[in-house]
């Protein structure tokens, strides 16, 4: 079945709880969790998911919490995708599971139930993690979301990476992802920006990166990890402007420049066996070189008429 039972996720926070038992709930009392990271998209999994839930109905209940203010509204902590599809199927109530979570308890596990997925975008993460961190550093853990990529004076990173095998490092890394502005950030997920040169990104401020923005779109580019690097640098120092940006963004980088390449096979079939690379390459620079001199010659020859 496409549905996938999160409960044991959710579980593990109420260790010291019975399981309640699955109440109907009308999906008007229910809402998304407040700063949910992760996206419910309208594709094609969503509509084999819509497919499922007609035939076979909800197999596995949604997790939900009361809403401190009203206790007769449900803010969603497993479910969000499901709950969609119940709507697109037109079904006016879900099967849900009723946990009393405190605040950060509950983003702890809304995180945690959520990264498991096979496609995650890297959005998604960088706000997943920081919202984790930020609830475990209001439970009582030490963090520090100021902190550099290659802080040392937190284990929580840490923690939040060995649960996704990922290095403590690289969780900040995703934090710093939080810092871009949104348009940045979805080149990010479409991976027309790479991870690596988005973190150095992050660092320039909002005004700066709504220039560099600009200069991506009439430009058609975007920065390698060394001119995202010269970028920060140069923001740091309070000289990046929008000419530099411009200037950085269109000069050629290495692997931009055209090559034009020979097999050396289909060359080789051009000359004498005997002909070694060296002779080859000697030989097509002769050949264009006259060719070039013959031009030359030519167009005098054309002027002096």
């Amino acid at each position: 079945m496409l549905e996938i039972k999160k409960e044991k996720e959710v579980d593990s926070y109420m260790k010291n709880n019975k399981k309640p038992t699955p109440v109907n709930i009308p999906i008007e009392k229910l809402h998304p969790f407040e700063g949910h990271p992760y996206k419910v998209l309208d594709d094609n999994e969503m509509n084999m998911l819509v497919e499922s839930i007609q035939q076979h109905g909800i197999l596995s209940p949604i997790i939900v919490r009361p809403i401190e203010s009203d206790t007769n509204e449900y803010e969603i902590i497993s479910g969000h995708r499901r709950l969609h599809a119940v709507e697109k199927a037109g079904i006016t109530e879900v099967p849900a599971l009723i946990y009393a979570l405190d605040r950060n308890t509950a983003v702890i596990a809304v995180v945690d139930s959520n990264l498991h997925r096979e496609h995650t975008l890297p959005s998604e993460k960088a706000f997943a993690y920081k919202m984790k961190m930020e609830a475990l550093n209001q439970q009582g853990n030490r963090t520090d979301l100021t902190l550099s990529q290659l802080a040392t004076k937190s284990d929580t990173a840490a923690d939040i990476g060995k649960q996704q095998g990922e290095s403590r490092d690289q969780v900040f890394r995703y934090i710093r992802l939080t810092e871009l502005i949104p348009q940045l950030l979805q080149m990010v997920d479409e991976k027309r920006i790479a991870l690596t040169p988005a973190v150095e990104l992050s660092y320039l401020t909002k005004e700066e990166q709504s220039a560099l923005l600009e200069t991506i779109e009439s430009e058609q580019c975007t920065p390698s990890l060394s001119q995202a690097h010269r970028m920060k640098k140069l923001s740091g120092e309070g000289q990046l402007a929008m000419d530099t940006i411009f200037g950085i963004l269109t000069a050629e980088k290495p692997n931009q420049k055209e090559q034009i390449k020979f097999k050396v096979d289909d060359l080789r079939k051009l000359f004498p066996k005997n002909y070694t690379t060296q002779q080859i390459e000697k030989t097509i620079m002769r050949l264009i070189l006259d060719w070039q001199q013959k031009r030359e010659r030519n167009k005098n020859d054309r002027d002096a008429r």
